[in-house]
């Protein structure tokens, strides 16, 4: 199909509504044939002129301000940038035929902002819903009459400021997202190679603006002898927030644990900072110490999911013999439980957070059981494929409504 070029001025007069262009001087620039029509004013009788002269306070009226609430939001979006939606307007409109005879006018004004090529406002787009006919007497009624119809002109109104405000929380949200997850992948490690074992990392956003949460994941190499740290780990919460905790915990993890023990001690140290880190609360970790000459793992779990160990054989192993409450669940910390399981050469060990697993209205054993069988199924491809594979079977088609991590070692 061809392309053709748009009529963006045929457009723009075809458009439904009162709408009209002004410079940054409040000087009509253009008005489409509604704004016409609707204010009894011809396209040459507005273009090239002050909005002002055009449409004066009704001098009749002392207490009009319909003018100086105009121009004040205006000059708003000329100085910010930013839309700005009124309230409900009385501003009387001067008949065009009978000078001096003024009509009782209801008008409720969007401006909006239209940028130059250089990011200044070159215009101030106003559209304008004429609701007269909601508020005016009909057939001489009383005074209780008029009142409620400007409630409901009233609440007309405040129905579409409410929609305009939430379009805004919409787009800041998406901003946030975006940010935010920035954020997360600086920060997580993109190691695919950890000591001699192929390692493949995944991480998928949850679907949805508001749902960008503090999901991680950190591969190491510890010190002394042949030994790797995998470690998985869970904010509660969302955006920017939960995205900074997310890197102070897993940074602060990946430290202590060169140093500690063990991975119980790894996370002792770990639940203690996590006290005085704002927005730590019930975040759950798990991490993995793995002797490779020794073939060993020995763990300890934060109140999250069970890690998964495929033996070569195809034997599925929960690691969950050492699970304790989330981190900073006590007032008063004691040590966390640790155990530890043997492997032969070609297991595969796999950590992951629950968005990967958990469902509504579904028991988490069905959620293990799932993976279980996907890690078994396809437990002879590379962890690349393999990781491919089990995000293909577990996460719904349209994506998961909680962020997912997972981490895919052979060992």
């Amino acid at each position: 199909m061809e392309d053709k070029a748009i009529d963006y001025e045929a457009v723009f007069q075809a458009l439904p509504g009162m709408v009209a262009l002004l410079t940054p001087e409040l000087v009509y620039a253009d008005a489409n044939e509604d704004f016409q029509r609707l204010s009894g004013r011809t396209r040459d009788q507005l273009v090239g002129r002050y909005i002002f002269d055009v449409f004066p306070d009704n001098p009749n009226d002392p207490a009009a301000t319909g003018m100086r609430d105009v121009r004040a939001s205006m000059l708003r979006v000329v100085a910010t940038g930013e839309r700005d939606a009124m309230a409900l307007q009385r501003y009387d409109v001067e008949d065009a035929v009978r000078p001096g005879h003024w009509e009782e006018r209801y008008w409720s004004p969007i401006n909006a902002p239209v940028h130059g090529p250089g990011g200044q406002v070159a215009y101030v787009l106003h559209r304008v819903e004429e609701v007269t006919e909601l508020i005016r007497l009909r057939g001489g009624g009383g005074g209780s009459d008029t009142r409620a119809r400007v409630l409901e002109a009233e609440l007309y109104t405040r129905a579409r400021e409410l929609q305009e405000l939430n379009e805004r929380l919409r787009l800041a949200h998406a901003r946030e997202r975006e940010v935010a997850l920035a954020l997360q992948e600086a920060m997580l490690p993109a190691r695919r190679q950890v000591g001699n074992h192929r390692a493949a990392v995944r991480y998928r956003p949850a679907v949805g603006a508001l749902n960008v949460c503090g999901d991680w994941y950190d591969l190491i190499d510890l010190v002394g002898g042949n030994r790797i740290g995998v470690s998985v780990g869970d904010v509660v919460g969302h955006g920017l927030p939960a995205a900074g905790v997310m890197g102070q915990l897993r940074s602060a993890l990946s430290a202590t644990s060169r140093v500690a023990d063990g991975p119980a001690q790894a996370l002792d140290i770990l639940g203690r900072y996590a006290h005085v880190v704002d927005g730590a609360e019930s975040a759950t970790a798990v991490t993995t110490f793995i002797d490779c000459d020794a073939r060993t793992i020995t763990y300890s779990s934060a109140g999250h999911p069970p890690p998964v160990l495929v033996h070569a054989d195809g034997e599925v192993e929960l690691l969950d013999r050492a699970t304790d409450p989330p981190l900073d669940a006590r007032p008063d910390p004691r040590p966390r439980p640790q155990a530890a399981t043997t492997y032969a050469e070609g297991a595969t060990l796999v950590l992951y957070t629950d968005g990967l697993i958990e469902r509504r209205r579904e028991d988490i054993d069905t959620g293990l059981a799932r993976l279980s069988d996907a890690l078994v199924r396809h437990r002879t491809a590379d962890p690349e494929s393999l990781a491919d594979a089990v995000l293909l079977e577990l996460l719904p088609p349209g994506g998961a409504t909680d962020d997912t991590a997972l981490i895919i070692v052979r060992l």
